[in-house]
């Protein structure tokens, strides 16, 4: 074994982005929706959806195949939409605590109220994306969603092409959810006339929030879901979203990699350091070994200075290394 120590040019440190289907089998589109009718008739239906890729429920034949891609949630300000908790004052229901959760989530405050565009709202559908999927965060400019009710339809975007300065908020970036596609309004700003825009998109927590009032508008500028103070309103907005039969997002993540380059001179490691190349007498066992020594690189350790072994790298395949050969040997550290 011999030894060499790495001058600090020797490494180097870079980071880039990968990009990845976010949805089940590495689909970029989802369009087929289904929810878990026991998820839903429990009493966690009364505060989530689970929306799956294939039908879950048993008997079906994807029931044992089908996965969570997303969850829906409802929450309004005042609690409506939703009974209250036996007991409990008025205004404290599961919507009043969705709403909650969320503000919380997003600005880290309980006293600021959501503004979509320059226009507050009480209320708001959200979208939390299955964390494993998306790892880091989502990728601006790849959330569609395509909302249909009755002969209505929406087409929705993040704002993300469009603007020049990002906003941000306790939950990181934030982008306003617009009329659009791939990132861009389709025209003017993408938002209603009254109601403000259609939610916001905040990529680094998964979120995507809609503005129920916006979505509550009748056509061309909402899809009339309907809101209603106690109604199914989580089935409505899954209804829209089946029926509109199309999604499409992406992951984004950041990967960042140390790259070490091993220089092998031609006057470095031509020596075998087998012990069995040695005789006895203290003597190479072969003569050719004097005056032409030769040597293969199968492997490459990296060691700290306290002699201690921290990653070994394996090269494909024997590297033929004399005295007219120099090497160079990229490693390549992901984390």
């Amino acid at each position: 074994m011999s030894f060499k120590r790495l001058d600090p040019e020797d490494i180097s440190i870079s980071a880039e982005s990968v990009v990845a289907p976010l949805f089940s089998n590495g689909a970029k589109y989802l369009t087929s929706f289904h929810t878990a009718s026991n998820q839903v008739a429990s009493s966690n239906g009364k505060f989530y959806f689970e929306v799956y890729d294939q039908d879950p429920n048993p008997g079906a034949a994807t029931a044992t195949t089908a996965t969570t891609q997303f969850s829906i949630a409802y929450g309004h300000k005042s609690g409506n939409g939703s009974d209250n908790y036996n007991g409990s004052e008025a205004g404290k229901s599961p919507t009043s605590t969705i709403y909650g959760q969320y503000r919380n989530l997003v600005f880290g405050d309980e006293d600021i109220d959501f503004t979509f565009g320059t226009v507050a709202q009480d209320n708001f559908f959200a979208i939390s994306f299955d964390r494993a999927r998306y790892k880091e965060k989502l990728l601006p400019g790849s959330f569609n969603l395509k909302l249909t009710n009755g002969s209505n339809t929406l087409h929705l975007t993040d704002n993300s092409k469009d603007i020049t300065s990002i906003s941000f908020v306790d939950a990181g970036r934030v982008f306003e959810i617009v009329s659009g596609s791939n990132g861009s309004a389709h025209s003017g700003t993408g938002y209603t006339t009254n109601q403000g825009s259609y939610g916001k998109f905040l990529p680094d927590v998964g979120i995507a929030l809609l503005n129920a009032s916006a979505l509550n508008l009748n056509a061309p500028e909402g899809i009339g879901i309907g809101i209603a103070d106690d109604s199914d309103n989580l089935k409505r907005f899954f209804s829209a979203i089946s029926t509109g039969a199309s999604g499409s997002i992406q992951s984004e993540e950041t990967v960042s990699s140390n790259f070490v380059f091993v220089r092998v001179r031609n006057s470095e490691f031509n020596y075998s350091t087998n012990p069995s190349n040695i005789t006895g007498s203290g003597e190479l066992r072969h003569d050719v070994m004097i005056n032409s020594p030769q040597a293969y690189i199968t492997t490459v350790g990296l060691y700290n200075d306290s002699n201690d072994l921290l990653g070994i790298a394996k090269l494909s395949r024997p590297l033929l290394k004399d005295f007219t050969k120099e090497a160079l040997i990229r490693i390549k550290l992901d984390y």
